[in-house]
């Protein structure tokens, strides 16, 4: 019903039906009729938020300064009043069809208002400005939020579809136009290149939004995004110290790389991570499942385990008797005689792996004294052993 109360030919027809059923109504005094004029009450009316309607060669000029809408006061007899209200079937507009470029004071005016009906328009008149039109093309960067990409992730270099767009407006609002941006929006974080159409937003080098028409509205904008990866070594850490009389012999993992994701600058001073074997726990040849250790920035390692073989050799203990002691470093006006062991023999209790620690007898070992720079006297003297290198000894 709105709409047909505001399309004047409806109000007319049903003007026009009305005015008919008046007619028949009146009673037929024989062709006889009788005029009495009766004076109507005049009312007063203030009509809020009234929208202005501009007249100019949209093709060629721009025109701003024209606010939305203006308060109208209408005043008349009572029942043009009420109708005016109820069907607002009137307009107000400026008329700028001969202006000229620049600043000028223009009147509101109102068409289709009844002439029994006076109208006050507030403000009556406004300054506005007239502007040649003009169109150019600019180039959209596209702009979107660093911290919707997913840790381990980062983004590419935006595109944007169509790159360039048209932008109409006043020549000095082009003029003052800095930046040209698609920004795209979302919540989600993102792990997957993503294309989405966003606005298309005009600013100045103060961020202010332009009063512009931009051709197209909407652009597409894509952001490629990877996940940072590098592949580094897995070393083995060992901690503890072995048990006594356990050697051990190698340390071994099933896979010997890991890919480790992060942001770009912690991949780039990351070189490897690391698996830690405590070797005081273990007695004998085992495997193991460890965790793969990774440093402060690294966000995911593949694999986030692995397989330890650890072998060792159990030592092996023999004794080799009556081992002689040579005397070292004396002096020629010295005589050196040995009180304790009054054998001048050493016994040894050798520790060593498999082969390496049986078989031994005292010609593999020399054991001596250095008495380099004793003088006459009784002295303690430590006993010196030479052996093998891969046995120990007591």
């Amino acid at each position: 019903m709105d709409k047909l109360m505001d399309n004047p030919w409806f109000i007319k027809i049903l003007a026009l039906l009305l005015a008919i059923l008046l007619y028949s109504a009146v009673p037929n005094s024989g062709g006889k009729t009788t005029e009495i004029n009766v004076p109507g009450d005049n009312t007063t009316e203030t009509l809020a938020d009234i929208p202005v309607k501009a007249y100019y060669d949209t093709e060629n000029l721009v025109v701003s300064g024209i606010p939305d809408t203006v308060e109208v006061t209408i005043e008349g007899p009572m029942p043009h009043v009420k109708s005016a209200k109820a069907l607002k079937n009137f307009e107000v507009f400026v008329d700028l069809t001969n202006a000229n470029i620049g600043n000028q004071k223009v009147k509101f005016e109102v068409s289709g208002l009844s002439d029994k009906l006076k109208a006050t328009i507030k403000p009556s008149s406004v300054t506005v400005a007239v502007q040649e039109k003009v169109t150019t093309e600019f180039t959209v960067e596209a702009e979107f939020n660093n911290d919707l990409i997913k840790d381990g992730y980062s983004a590419g270099q935006p595109t944007v579809k169509p790159k360039k767009v048209k932008i109409t407006g006043a020549k000095d609002v082009i003029d003052r136009i800095t930046y040209v941006k698609a920004a795209l929006e979302g919540k989600d974080l993102l792990d997957s290149t993503v294309t989405k159409e966003a606005q298309v937003q005009v600013l100045d080098k103060e961020l202010n939004k332009l009063n512009v028409v931009v051709e197209p509205a909407t652009v597409e904008v894509t952001i490629p995004i990877k996940s940072n990866d590098k592949t580094v070594p897995i070393n083995i850490v060992e901690k503890g110290t072995p048990q006594e009389g356990i050697t051990i012999e190698s340390i071994d993992l099933n896979i010997k790389e890991a890919v480790i994701s992060g942001a770009e600058d912690v991949l780039k001073d990351t070189d490897n991570v690391r698996v830690e074997v405590d070797v005081s726990k273990i007695s004998e040849n085992t495997t193991i499942t460890l965790p793969v250790i990774i440093s402060n920035g690294i966000t995911k390692v593949t694999p986030e385990t692995v397989e330890v073989t650890v072998v060792v050799k159990k030592e092996e203990e023999t004794t080799v008797s009556g081992i002689p002691i040579n005397i070292r470093g004396l002096s020629e006006q010295y005589e050196a005689v040995i009180n304790d062991p009054s054998n001048q023999l050493v016994n040894l209790l050798v520790f060593g792996t498999g082969a390496a620690a049986t078989g031994l007898g005292p010609n593999n070992f020399n054991i001596f004294i250095d008495l380099t720079g004793f003088t006459e006297g009784n002295h303690n003297v430590p006993i010196q052993v030479d052996g093998p290198p891969n046995v120990n000894w007591q």
